[in-house]
């Protein structure tokens, strides 16, 4: 006989079940457990999928890199598969998780893997893989000379935490410069100070901005002139805010972005734009193109573009007779307090996706590991102003023979190179890195997209005012669905409610219970009707 009260359990676990499968977040990742050896007699084939910046160099560096690490460790196989954009390996990555094909080893960045940790046990946790003294950071086992985890610069490894796990390895790091055409400064009366400010950005940007009588620039002679180009307007508004000391979001996830300090920003980008004084990559193109024409005064870009901007450029993408002479200067960004600078690190990472197999893993951590030994380290950091992630690499001869030569030539020896990579690791203590979480890299397209929409606008002479500002506002949190993201981080317990569709399905998977339940209690009545 059916007893409903051994049917009602069954019912109310499936769902319970599916309410839970209808929550959404980031999941736990479980700790991958290392193997007490590792099998050299067994082989691996894992893949490697990497971004250049269409710089042979850097590929040929990968190329030597996986040669030399094979001849160590015959048992493995690396295959290298190459990208032009970080973009674009992240959507293959969240297109491979569902298929179960991800690559072993992937250069990335924090953000990416803060979505990546939604799958279930996607991206090993490399705390305890760091910690094993045979195999870990300067193991007693590795068959190369890796470093230990003291030997990682802290700034840089801290950058690849999330929610308290250390996720992945910096692999290089780099942080934003102003590249200026002193020549110009000059001309136009002023001095470049020991710390840009914005206030002299925007000044010596208006004053660059002036034409003559016949529609041509004064200061180049030239019918196009934009003094003002910023490559990156998502790093533009981020660092913005950090140095007003206003807020982006929270390392719990909560979004701030939209703040009064934002509307402030905001209007006077758009006052500066409307008056040709400023423009963006997005709507103008590469800053290094208009600064090595003599179109541009001050180009914000990543130091890791040294190469193609200034007057001797190397890898200069503009014809040879459009390049102008003049005297290039690089310097950090500019500062709403020159006293208190602040600039932000960025910079590729690596991380390794989980597998069934525990050796395929190791094999994968091993060849991790040996991209940041010295000779990988330097020779990458050498392609263009990327500073190594690691002080065996920055204190060796050979790093600091090369950062001694600066000016030799303008190929290996770039001045502006060189002087980017200094840079970066004389304020390596005046850099930060913003919160790592589920819809971080949304947010992050959001502020770019902000400065991109004000731009446009003005430039379109629509009015930018605080109606304005109110739907601007509204428009994008909705593009990069920002609510959810608040919902997804508010807390742990509450995930907010349930989408349309999970609701339906709870909804109906009830009422077949109810309908089972009916159908049993209804089956119980008949055969006690037919007993008596």
């Amino acid at each position: 006989m059916i007893r409903w009260k051994r049917l009602f359990p069954l019912f109310l676990g499936a769902a319970c079940s599916v309410f839970l499968a209808g929550c959404h977040g980031s999941r736990e990742t479980e700790a991958f457990q290392p193997p007490e050896t590792f099998d050299e007699t067994k082989t691996y084939e894992i893949t490697f999928w990497a971004k250049n910046d269409t710089n042979k160099r850097q590929t040929d560096i990968y190329k030597k890199a996986i040669e030399d690490f094979q001849a160590l460790y015959p048992n493995i196989t690396v295959n290298l598969r190459l990208y032009t954009d970080y973009g674009k390996i992240y959507n293959d990555v969240i297109t491979n998780i569902s298929t179960g094909t991800t690559p072993n080893v992937c250069i990335t960045y924090p953000d990416h893997i803060a979505t990546y940790l939604t799958g279930d046990n996607v991206v090993v946790p490399l705390d305890a893989l760091s910690e094993d003294p045979e195999f870990g950071l300067g193991g007693s086992r590795l068959k190369f000379d890796g470093p230990g985890k003291e030997d990682l610069i802290p700034e840089f490894l801290k950058e690849c935490t999330v929610n308290g796990r250390t996720y992945a390895m910096p692999f290089m790091r780099s942080t934003e410069a102003c590249y200026i055409n002193k020549t110009y400064v000059e001309k136009l009366g002023y001095t470049l100070p020991e710390t840009l400010t914005w206030d002299f950005i925007w000044e010596v940007s208006e004053a660059a901005a002036k034409k003559d009588e016949n529609g041509v620039y004064k200061i180049n002679g030239q019918k196009v002139m934009i003094p003002f180009i910023y490559k990156s307007t998502d790093n533009m508004m981020i660092q913005m805010l950090r140095q007003k000391g206003a807020g982006y979001s929270t390392p719990s996830g909560e979004i701030q972005l939209f703040n009064d300090t934002t509307r402030e920003l905001l209007s006077s980008i758009a006052g500066h734009a409307g008056t040709g004084a400023f423009s963006t990559f997005k709507i103008s193109s590469y800053p290094a193109n208009f600064l090595n024409a003599g179109q541009c005064v001050f180009a914000i870009d990543s130091t890791a573009g040294a190469t193609w901007m200034g007057a001797g450029a190397p890898l200069s993408d503009i014809a040879e007779d459009a390049r102008v002479d003049f005297e290039t200067e690089i310097m950090p960004i500019p500062q709403f307090d020159p006293e208190h600078p602040q600039m932000i690190s960025q910079g590729p990472s690596v991380c390794i996706f989980n597998k069934e197999d525990p050796g395929e893993v190791m094999a994968s951590w091993l060849f991790t590991q040996y991209l940041l030994t010295n000779q990988v380290q330097t020779a990458y950091a050498r392609t263009e102003g990327y500073v190594p992630v690691t002080s065996m690499a920055q204190d060796s001869a050979e790093y600091q023979d090369y950062l001694s030569r600066a000016g030799e030539d303008d190929d290996d020896f770039y001045k502006i190179k060189i002087q980017a990579s200094m840079l970066l690791l004389s304020n390596t203590g005046n850099t930060f890195v913003t919160p790592v979480f589920n819809g971080s890299a949304s947010l992050r397209d959001a502020a770019g997209q902000l400065i991109e929409s004000v731009t446009k606008s003005v430039r379109r002479k629509e009015t930018v005012d605080d109606a304005y500002m109110d739907h601007l506002f509204d428009d994008v949190a909705s593009l990069y669905h920002l609510d959810e993201v608040k919902a997804q981080t508010s807390g742990k317990t509450d995930l907010g409610p349930l989408p349309w569709t999970a609701r339906v399905l709870v909804g109906g998977l009830i009422l077949s219970w109810v309908l089972i339940l009916l159908w049993a209690f209804r089956d119980i009545l008949k055969k006690r009707t037919q007993n008596h």
